[in-house]
């Protein structure tokens, strides 16, 4: 019989490698907004070229349409992804590790804010069809969708790593946190109800609040104040 596979090791802690990633992602949506926000010609012509070849398929293909709209409506929904936070946030808190649990509450509350107050500022509008397959209320830009489950998988992506989730797991969550991730994106492009920038700026905006946010827990880490308040969560033996 084969032995189990052994548990990945323990990530770094070293606050570097995150923090890099949050300033690269991060400002790419700075500068992403900022072209969205000008009406930047060459990327709103993207834009449009991309929403209207989707636009023109879609229309004749209900089916998937039907599909796109249970996956992005139920499955992928932001509602669904906060549940999950909310379940993995009362599991933190209920094995003793509540500053973990307050942290991970806090960045995906702090996502929220974020992707809303983004979409007050920008205020972008919608894309419009004479015959829609879709509806969707408010700004575009960014994608809440895209930003919700990229933040949402990569937060629980970083506690299966802090408990040294075996590899098979590991590879499944983060084949299950891809495809939700990209899928999500594909399925509000495909029913017209977001330009392409605005999905790539959901995305960019999910990675940097995610990296950011591990990045500050392991600063915290180091300075020593994380075991006092049950920061960390115990490892499998």
């Amino acid at each position: 019989m084969r032995s189990p596979s052994p548990p990945l090791s323990p990530p770094d802690r070293a606050p570097a490698p995150a923090l890099g990633t949050g300033i690269v992602c991060g400002s790419l949506a700075l500068v992403l907004s900022i072209l969205v926000t000008a009406g930047w010609s060459p990327l709103m012509s993207l834009d449009r070229t991309v929403a209207d070849a989707l636009h023109r398929r879609a229309v004749t293909e209900p089916g998937l349409v039907h599909a796109n709209r249970i996956l992005t409506d139920w499955v992928w929904d932001p509602w669904t992804m906060r549940a999950l936070i909310a379940v993995a946030v009362v599991w933190l808190w209920l094995r003793g590790a509540r500053m973990l649990a307050g942290w991970v509450a806090a960045t995906s509350l702090l996502a929220t804010l974020l992707q809303q107050g983004l979409k007050a500022a920008v205020d972008r509008e919608r894309p419009r069809w004479p015959d829609p397959v879709d509806s969707a209320q408010y700004a575009a830009f960014p994608s809440g969708h895209a930003m919700t489950a990229v933040v949402t998988c990569g937060l629980l992506l970083w506690l299966l790593r802090r408990h040294g989730a075996g590899r098979r797991v590991w590879w499944a969550a983060l084949t299950v946190a891809w495809v939700s991730g990209i899928g999500v994106g594909l399925t509000r492009l495909y029913l017209g109800v977001h330009w392409l920038t605005d999905v790539l700026g959901g995305w960019l905006l999910g990675a940097a609040v995610v990296a950011f946010s591990i990045a500050g827990f392991a600063r915290y880490e180091e300075r020593g104040r994380g075991g006092a308040g049950g920061a960390a969560l115990p490892r499998r033996p």
